[in-house]
C-alpha cells in the first residue's frame, strides 16, 4: 500500500511540475507544412484543415534591385581606386565595358565562395564635400515574413552613416528598420543601443546602433545586420524553444507582425568608410561603396493558407488551399464565401486553426464539421479564435446562428443571447468570448498592464504538507490492530 501511494504522489508531484514549468519539445511547435490531410471519423473519411506556410527560403532569388541614382555603379567611365587601408596601394580598376573589371548590382546576389570575391561598387566620393548618397531599393512585389537577420557584407569597409528601411506598401511609404553609424548623436541625435537593451514592450523601437560602423578593421568587420533572431527570443527564449509564445504573440499582435512583414527593404547608404577622423582630400578614390553580398532569410506571407509559393513571370505568388485565393491568399474563393475570410492561426500547437472558406450556400443553420474548422479539439482550445465562424449571410437573407447549445457555444463563462450574440465576462471578448482581453497588448496576458492574474503552481511547501500529511496517514494505519 505504501508503495502505491508513494507512486501516487510521485505521479501528482510530475504532473504538477510539468503543468507549471509549461515546457514542450521543440518538435511539438510544428513547421505548419501541410495544408490538410485525410482522417476517419463517424461520418468516415473527411479531411482535417490546419493551418500552413511556405519554408523559409533566400528570398534575394526573386527579388528586383534598382539604384539611386541611376548612374551611381563605378565604370563609366572607367574609374581606378586605392585601398581605404593603403593609400598608395591604386591598383583596383572599375570598367563597365570589361565583364572581369565590372561592378554591377547582381554581384551583391550572386554566389558566394569565388575567388576573387565579386561586388557592387559605387563611384568614388570625388564630389566631397557633397555627401556620398546612394539608395539600394529591394523589391518583391510581394509581401514577406522575414524569419532571419538581414546580413550585409561590405568590400569597402562599413559604412559611417547608414539606415535600413522597409516598407509594407510596395514603395509607396517608408519606416525606418535601424540607423548605423560611428556616432548616432552626430549623425541621428539618438542614443546608441543595441537589440540587447530592447524588451518585450520595446521590440518595436527604432534604434541607432554603433556595433557596425565602429571599430575600423578592414579586414575582418565586413557585416552590418539586422537582427530578427534577437528580436523572437524577446519571447520565445535565448535558443528560440518557446516558440508558442511568439507565435501567440503574432497572433494576437498585428503590429508585431507587420513588424516582421515587408513588400520592400531599402538601404540608404549616407557617409562611406574614411577610417580616420578627417577625410583625405588629395585621395578621395579611397572612399567608396561596395557590397559583396546581401543575404534576406523569409516566406511568402501567404495568412497561413499555403504551405508554397511560385515564382512564375518574374513575380511571386501562394498557391493558396483553405478555399482562398489572391496573391496572399487574402480572400475567399468564388462561391467559398459562406462566412468572412480569415486569416489562420497558429494556434492550438502544433497544428493551428485553418479558418477555411465555406460553400456559400449553407443553410441559415452552420453544423460545421469540427475538422473543417482545423480544429482538433475545441474543448481543449479555447482561446483558439473562431470569430469568423458566424459571419455567414445565405441565400435566403437570414443570417446564421452566432451561438447555439451544440457547437458554437459561447465560451470562458459568456452567455448566449437569441442566438445572436455572446455576452462576455470581464476580462474577455471576441465573437465567442474566445480572447483573453490582455492579449492584444504587446507583453500579451501577465503583463504589468494587462488585468490578468499570472497562474500560480501549487507551493512547494504545500506539496511537502501533502507528503507528511500522507507519511503520517500510512503510519497510523500500519500501528491499528487487524481486524478480523
Amino acid at each position: 500500500m505504501r508503495f502505491h501511494f508513494a507512486l501516487t504522489l510521485q505521479a501528482l508531484w510530475t504532473g504538477v511540475c510539468q503543468a507549471a514549468m509549461q515546457h514542450y519539445p521543440a518538435a511539438a511547435w510544428g513547421h505548419y507544412d501541410v495544408c490538410k490531410s485525410q482522417v476517419y471519423s463517424d461520418e468516415g473519411l473527411t479531411w482535417d484543415y490546419m493551418a500552413c506556410q511556405p519554408e523559409a527560403a533566400d528570398m534575394t532569388q526573386y527579388l528586383k534591385v534598382t539604384l539611386d541614382p541611376p548612374n551611381i555603379t563605378c565604370g563609366d567611365p572607367p574609374e581606378t581606386y586605392c585601398a581605404l587601408e593603403n593609400p598608395y596601394m591604386c591598383n583596383n580598376e572599375c570598367d563597365a565595358t570589361t565583364e572581369e573589371l565590372a561592378h554591377p548590382p547582381g554581384l551583391m546576389f550572386d554566389t558566394e565562395g569565388r575567388n576573387p570575391t565579386t561586388f557592387w561598387q559605387s563611384t568614388s566620393w570625388k564630389k566631397y564635400p557633397k555627401p556620398l548618397l546612394v539608395n539600394i531599393t529591394l523589391s518583391w512585389n510581394k509581401t514577406i515574413e522575414l524569419t532571419e537577420d538581414i546580413v550585409l557584407t561590405f568590400e569597402s569597409g562599413r559604412p559611417e552613416q547608414m539606415v535600413l528601411e522597409k516598407s509594407l506598401d510596395y514603395g509607396r511609404t517608408w519606416q525606418p528598420y535601424q540607423f548605423y553609424a560611428t556616432d548616432c548623436l552626430d549623425a541621428f541625435t539618438m542614443e546608441p543601443k543595441t537589440v540587447q537593451d530592447l524588451t518585450q514592450h520595446t521590440l518595436l523601437d527604432i534604434i541607432c546602433t554603433e556595433d557596425y560602423s565602429r571599430g575600423y578593421v578592414w579586414k575582418n568587420d565586413k557585416t552590418v545586420r539586422f537582427e530578427i533572431k534577437d528580436r523572437f527570443a524577446l519571447f520565445a527564449g535565448p535558443r528560440l524553444h518557446n516558440m508558442a509564445s511568439l507565435y501567440g504573440q503574432l497572433d494576437t499582435t498585428k503590429k508585431l507582425r507587420d513588424f516582421f512583414t515587408i513588400t520592400d527593404l531599402r538601404i540608404r547608404l549616407l557617409r562611406p568608410a574614411t577610417g580616420a577622423t578627417m577625410v583625405d582630400e588629395n585621395n578621395l578614390s579611397r572612399y567608396f561603396y561596395a557590397i559583396s553580398d546581401i543575404k534576406v532569410q523569409g516566406r511568402c506571407k501567404c495568412n497561413l493558407h499555403a504551405n508554397s509559393c511560385v515564382y512564375d513571370k518574374e513575380k511571386l505568388s501562394c498557391e493558396c488551399e483553405h478555399n482562398t485565393t489572391g496573391p496572399d491568399c487574402g480572400r475567399c474563393k468564388r462561391n467559398y464565401q459562406g462566412r468572412a475570410w480569415s486569416a489562420g492561426s497558429y494556434l492550438p500547437i502544433p497544428k493551428g486553426t485553418a479558418n477555411i472558406c465555406i460553400p456559400s450556400n449553407i443553410g441559415p443553420v452552420i453544423r460545421p464539421n469540427v475538422s473543417s474548422l482545423g480544429v482538433a479539439n475545441r474543448k481543449e482550445a479555447p482561446q483558439v479564435a473562431l470569430s469568423t465562424a458566424p459571419s455567414v449571410h445565405v441565400a435566403n437573407s437570414k443570417r446564421a446562428r452566432v451561438c447555439d447549445n451544440e457547437l458554437l457555444r459561447c465560451q470562458n463563462g459568456g452567455t448566449c443571447i437569441s442566438n445572436v450574440r455572446c455576452n462576455c465576462p470581464p476580462g474577455y471578448t471576441g465573437l465567442l468570448c474566445e480572447k483573453r482581453r490582455c492579449e492584444s497588448e504587446l507583453g500579451g496576458c501577465g503583463g504589468p498592464d494587462s488585468g490578468q492574474a499570472h497562474l500560480t503552481p501549487p507551493s512547494t511547501s504545500r506539496l511537502l504538507l501533502l507528503l507528511l500529511l500522507g507519511s503520517a496517514l500510512l503510519r497510523e494505519a500500519s500501528c491499528r490492530p487487524a481486524v478480523l
